[in-house]
């Protein structure tokens, strides 16, 4: 085989459909539980901290800002569900490159879902440690400054060690060692994280309903007469928000839309689960749609709320929904608001590392990651080692580094993932016609080359250059690795489950 043809060299559709049905990993899961999988990896992160930046990025537009990162998150779901349905196996938008497009974008799309699920559960551990150390300081018990946030001090070069403060830099404790027990848990089964994870997205969808029906009471219709004071914002090619983390500046519908576009991500946790569903055909779709549709409506709803309790200029970037609610003198709404940004960011965190363990499970049997990564433990059958790697690895993210800028490499990350399912869905489409699909998208080829438009328009349009070049920076990063071992190790058509070495179970 050639070099360019063992680059795009992809997997056999039907073994992944059989590899699907091995029981190699417990089948616990249902509609419901995917359902909430999904809401919770959506809710909580996103809303909580984005709202306030975007209502000051777009006015009481910051409705449409949702509606257009919805609408593009809606397109890519229905290729998820369609993919998901048909190809039943962990992996999600990695494996259904991997099966279209071939070797070389399976690893560009395995690479920057790192950013979808791995590191954006390092900023939402540092936001439930905020949270949760205000609840602290509301009972007059304070951390020491040092161990209260991350901020790790560099002086010249950030790649050097010795340019490195350790002496008066910060650490977020309680962040860090909030990811080393959400990751034990993970490691422990997927029905008992299943368990945990639906009772916290109760907790949190029942905080925003609280809010949205509290607010009704201070809703004022005058709020939303200047209705798009900002405007859609200059429509030029990377010309997006530079700080989504704590820029006050107007820029638009557009660009606020591929800021709030985070609070989307997640949705598709439900895919990387597949291999652990009991129906997967049934589970997979209704658990993608599911769980964007009642997002959306949950989203839009606050956020009307909001800009009609608040004038738009008047919104803090922090705590928007606590502020909003003051005046009604209920100290139990705050702290039902508070509740809900803790069970939010448990779920959240909880979700996305549980997607990122799967992802680098399936990289590895396919001989992407070294097999140990792709190692089952015999008594919890979930893949203890790579999930305890990457929750230290976060761990470590969220104790010294400061990651909130990074959020928009999540949602370029994210964006280019939903390029390729939306792609991957017209391919087979084209070219396996015949395959059996027990969910389709409809209106094809219409609604996928949708999904890929509004998707890059976002990522063109809405981000900025310096997202961008950061992101280029770490795919070459990747692709170095890439060439280096997986392009070699990796044989699309011996792709066979990695079975537990022996002895592993003591190891860990």
């Amino acid at each position: 085989m050639s070099f360019f043809s063992a680059l795009f060299a992809t997997t056999n559709v039907e073994k992944l459909r059989e590899l699907g049905k091995r029981r190699i990993l417990r089948r616990a899961l249902t509609a419901k539980d995917l359902v909430a999988i999904g809401l919770g990896t959506m809710i909580g992160g996103g809303i909580f901290t984005t709202i306030g930046t975007g209502v000051k990025g777009a006015g009481p537009a910051v409705i449409i800002s949702y509606l257009l990162a919805g609408l593009t998150s809606f397109f890519a779901a229905l290729c998820y569900a369609e993919l998901g349905a048909m190809v039943p196996v962990a992996g999600s938008a990695y494996t259904y490159a991997y099966a279209t497009m071939g070797k070389l974008f399976a690893w560009i799309i395995g690479f920057a879902l790192i950013f979808e699920y791995g590191i954006s559960a390092a900023p939402v551990a540092q936001q439930f440690s905020a949270a949760i150390q205000d609840v602290f300081k509301s009972i007059g018990f304070a951390l020491p400054a040092w161990a209260q946030e991350s901020n790790l001090i560099v002086h010249g070069a950030w790649w050097l060690p010795s340019s490195w403060d350790l002496l008066h830099s910060q650490y977020d404790f309680v962040a860090a060692f909030f990811v080393i027990g959400l990751s034990v848990l993970l490691s422990v089964g997927i029905r008992e994280t299943a368990m945990v994870n639906n009772t916290f997205v109760v907790l949190k969808i029942s905080a925003l309903i609280v809010f949205i029906v509290a607010g009704l009471f201070l809703f004022h219709g005058a709020n939303l007469h200047n209705f798009n004071p900002v405007g859609w914002g200059a429509l030029r090619p990377f010309g997006g928000m530079a700080d989504y983390s704590s820029s006050a500046q107007p820029y638009g519908i557009i660009a606020v839309g591929a800021f709030v576009f985070f609070s989307y991500i997640g949705f598709d946790t439900a895919t990387t689960t597949a291999e652990e569903c009991k129906n997967p055909q049934f589970d997979v779709p209704v658990g993608v749609i599911g769980a964007l549709a009642i997002g959306t409506v949950i989203y839009c709803a606050t956020a009307i709320v909001l800009v009609g309790v608040v004038p738009w200029r008047d919104v803090p970037i922090k705590n928007p929904l606590v502020y909003a609610l003051a005046p009604l003198h209920v100290p139990a709404l705050t702290w039902v608001i508070t509740i809900g940004v803790l069970a939010g960011t448990t779920s959240v965190a909880l979700a996305s590392l549980l997607g990122q363990s799967r992802i680098f499970y399936v990289m590895a049997r396919d001989g992407m990651l070294p097999p140990i990564v792709a190692a089952v433990n015999q008594r919890f059958k979930t893949p203890l080692v790579t999930t305890m790697i990457t929750g230290v690895a976060v761990a470590i993210l969220a104790l010294i580094v400061p990651l909130n800028n990074l959020l928009n490499l999540v949602n370029i990350g994210t964006l280019m993932a939903f390029t390729v399912v939306c792609a991957g869905v017209l391919y087979l489409r084209h070219r396996k016609p015949d395959l059996p699909r027990s969910f389709r998208v409809p209106f094809v080829p219409l609604f996928p080359i949708l999904g890929i438009v509004c998707s890059l328009f976002l990522a063109v349009f809405g981000l900025s250059r310096a997202t961008w070049t950061w992101f280029v920076i770490a795919l070459v990063c990747g692709l170095v690795f890439f060439f280096a071992y997986g392009f070699r190790k990796s044989n699309p058509d011996a792709i066979v489950p990695v079975e537990e070495p022996e002895g592993i179970s003591e190891l860990v």
